[in-house]
């Protein structure tokens, strides 16, 4: 995973049992993928996940802290200490080095628009996406400030931001919708409407089409004029359900998709469609409560309880065919009194880069939602990492005996951050660690790796800053695991 930290890292190509190809630079999901078996691994991957709810960024550079911290572990037990020392002496490092790293960030206002997109800008630095990243990183601002009082909040329910994924376009015809879109265009029968103004929508949970027996059941029909009647009984059952679905106001149908029997029919597309109601048949259970909580609607379990109240209302509804290639969405615009919801249309030349700018779009999200949790900024860069080696080795020369040299072999470990970015973008990285030390030491708090130049430089003057609970949590959570593999000693295979 080292290789992929940083904005001159490499991403992962993962090809899976089934021949499926995930292309990836988040430290998260290339875990996730692997089949790890050995134990010790598989804390390293749950760790990884772990910091991806957490924080949802910094997942590569987690994984990097922790191997660091058991190389400089292995070091110290060769050295005879005993594992419960290391781990404490670690747990006390970890503590002050969340003191030191609280002290160098600066509090950031949500409404601050600049500072925001900074961080996201630099979230998304890493990722295959960051050409595109002066469209999408107002959406991921935009989007979180959407869903949540900005005052007030201290978390964002990331559910109420939905992504919907089209392919066709490039990633830069991706739009915030201010309203919904579903996935799917409405039904095209002869004559249905394909788009409706004032729209009364109702979601329906129930089938329109004719009842069926039980399983095992089944009706024996011998002649022409029963059959007859049962068509006939069926139409008109059909055609009572339309006109009460009418008779409600309602003209736009949203139907969740059904296994037990047919949700719909021709026979009752048909009718819908002469009663002038838009249709969109299959929507996924999943779907069912964003939609509602958006449209702010109840869904509707039966025809007879149809009810003015349990619609939503839109100015517009219509159907859109997406530029550049041949599948239609739906979208909802002008909702009356809409929940606090968003949706993304993401747009995307194929699916491999589709997936890949969705993760990286999620960690964006994250990151905004990070900021919300903790409201303070830290340099990039290896800047916060290089900080506390620095003040933790010279506290571990405060310190006596056997905690002294664990301290500073934690410090030493966290150096690992800015040697892999400088070693990912082709410089010296002794040389350019070593410098790092330096204007550390002069008291240049900010000063990390500018990659792109490959010197080091102020990094909030270069705008990489991200948000302090992202370096918080690696920390802690690194240490945290580690401290558990060092209690381990033996491992016990039972079969």
């Amino acid at each position: 995973v080292r290789t992929s930290l940083g904005p001159r890292g490499m991403d992962k190509m993962i090809q899976k049992g089934e021949g499926e190809v995930l292309i990836t630079n988040d430290g998260a999901t290339i875990l996730s993928q692997m089949q790890v078996f050995h134990p010790t691994a598989q804390m390293l991957v749950q760790l990884s996940k772990s910091q991806d709810i957490e924080a949802g960024d910094g997942t590569t550079g987690i994984c990097v802290i922790a191997g660091a911290l058991l190389q400089a572990c292995s070091e110290l037990l060769a050295k005879g200490i005993h594992p419960t020392m290391i781990a404490d002496a670690f747990k006390q490092a970890a503590a002050k080095a969340e003191e030191v790293l609280t002290g160098i960030a600066r509090p950031v206002d949500l409404l601050d628009r600049a500072s925001v997109l900074d961080a996201v800008n630099t979230c998304f630095s890493s990722k295959v996406v960051h050409n595109s990243s002066d469209i999408l990183s107002p959406i991921a601002v935009d989007a979180v400030l959407g869903v949540i009082d900005p005052a007030t909040a201290t978390n964002v329910d990331l559910a109420d931001v939905k992504i919907v994924k089209q392919v066709g376009g490039t990633i830069d015809d991706t739009e915030l919708v201010n309203g919904l879109v579903l996935e799917r265009g409405a039904r095209h029968v002869s004559g249905a409407p394909t788009k409706m103004e004032n729209a009364k929508i109702a979601l329906i949970q129930f089938c329109v089409s004719a009842p069926k027996t039980d399983m095992e059941n089944n009706v024996v029909v011998s002649d022409y004029a029963a059959m007859d009647r049962i068509l006939k009984e069926e139409r008109k059952y059909i055609v009572n359900m339309c006109k009460k679905i009418k008779a409600s106001g309602c003209n736009v149908l949203l139907i969740q998709k059904s296994i037990l029997r047919d949700a719909y029919n021709d026979l009752s597309l048909h009718f819908l469609a002469k009663l002038g109601i838009m249709v969109v048949t299959d929507i996924e259970r999943s779907e069912v409560d964003f939609i509602c909580r958006t449209l702010k609607l109840l869904p509707i379990a039966h025809v007879d309880h149809f009810a003015a109240e349990k619609l939503g209302s839109a100015s517009l509804v219509e159907e859109v065919t997406i530029a550049g290639s041949s599948s239609r969405v739906v979208k909802f615009t002008g909702i009356v009194n809409m929940g606090r919801t968003v949706t993304i249309l993401m747009r995307g030349t194929n699916k491999l880069v589709l997936d890949e700018s969705d993760r990286s779009l999620h960690d964006a999200l994250c990151v905004v939602r990070s900021l919300v949790k903790r409201r303070y900024l830290i340099a990039g860069g290896g800047a916060g990492e290089a900080e506390c080696a620095l003040r933790l080795t010279q506290w571990s020369k405060t310190l006596t005996g056997v905690r002294s040299y664990c301290v500073r072999a934690f410090a030493e470990a966290l150096e690992i951050i800015p040697y892999t970015l400088a070693e990912n973008a082709g410089i010296s990285p002794i040389q350019i660690v070593t410098e790092l030390r330096n204007r550390h030491n002069g008291g240049d708090a900010s000063a990390g790796i500018n990659v792109k130049q490959g010197i080091i430089s102020d990094m909030v003057a270069e705008h990489v800053v991200q948000p302090l609970l992202v370096n918080l949590s690696e920390i802690s959570l690194a240490t945290e695991c580690v401290g558990m593999i060092l209690k381990i000693d033996d491992l016990v295979p039972v079969r």
